[in-house]
């Protein structure tokens, strides 16, 4: 079986996807929308894609990507994240000037390059950002990426533990062209998006079946759709499966207030929720 990830061998998503899925071949895709495609097109099996880390926060596009795409989502994982600081061999700490990385890298550890004088580099990804470092050989230049993307790319670690967070951890969707739900009666996971015009009390009304029936909604986000503002998209994960009652009156409540509901997936509750 074939797994697709954005970035380059050794990239965190790799190292995610072969912690859930240690016998699978991993395929790197340059963006999140070639690693969507991957899976649609049958060139993967399926896809991992991160969603939202504990110290950056939202990843951008994937959101954006999700509704639009022909994927289901299958499953999550929860990946501790251990930035390094890689260079050249030979480089030290003090000969760093400039530090490249995927955004969201960069933005889990900019306390400590600021600390440090560093000028960050935003890279496609963070293990890309390490094979260039290692192709370029400037003492001058280092990346923050993985130990695994240090031992592939043969750099050296300079420092370990730069994130800003003390628990830095990435929340990964895994993604399938076909529908895999959990069982009902399941400690489960629902994702959806739905729209609402944009009027007052819209949303409250649109939410209140989920109140009313003890549904625990975990993540609410909210994007302006079709280029305007007065209408919006919103993504939640809530807790339950749609055929157990609490959820099934909840969305049947929804859809009266709501339209172009839409079932990303019903999956199982990582044992990360629990800790």
């Amino acid at each position: 079986m074939k797994i697709a990830f954005q970035g380059a061998f050794g990239a965190n998503s790799d190292m995610a996807c072969r912690a859930v899925y240690p016998d699978c071949e991993t395929i790197p895709c340059f963006g999140f929308d070639d690693a969507f495609e991957a899976a649609v097109s049958g060139k993967a099996d399926l896809a991992m894609i991160p969603v939202e880390n504990s110290v950056a926060g939202r990843v951008a596009d994937v959101h954006r990507l999700l509704p639009q795409g022909k994927l289901f989502i299958i499953g999550e994982h929860y990946q501790p994240i251990e930035h390094r600081l890689l260079a050249i061999k030979g480089a030290r700490l003090e000969d760093i000037e400039t530090v490249e990385s995927h955004v969201q890298a960069l933005a889990q550890c900019q306390k400590w390059l600021k600390a440090h004088n560093m000028t960050p580099v935003i890279h496609a990804d963070t293990a890309g950002a390490a094979e260039k470092v290692a192709k370029v050989g400037d003492k001058r230049i280092a990346a923050i990426a993985s130990g695994l993307a240090g031992k592939i790319y043969g750099l050296e670690t300079l420092a370990t533990g730069i994130a800003d967070g003390p628990k830095n951890t990435t929340r990964f969707l895994i993604l399938s062209k076909d529908p895999r739900e959990a069982s009902p009666g399941s400690d489960c996971i629902t994702t959806l998006v739905f729209r609402v015009r944009s009027v007052p009390a819209a949303l409250y009304k649109a939410l209140g079946g989920f109140a009313t029936n003890g549904i625990n909604i975990t993540k609410l986000e909210s994007y302006l759709v079709d280029g305007n503002f007065t209408a919006a998209q919103f993504y939640v994960d809530c807790e339950g499966h749609p055929k157990d009652t609490p959820l099934r009156l909840a969305l049947e409540e929804l859809a009266f207030f709501a339209h172009e509901v839409k079932v990303l997936g019903v999956y199982p509750a990582h044992a990360f929720r629990r800790q």
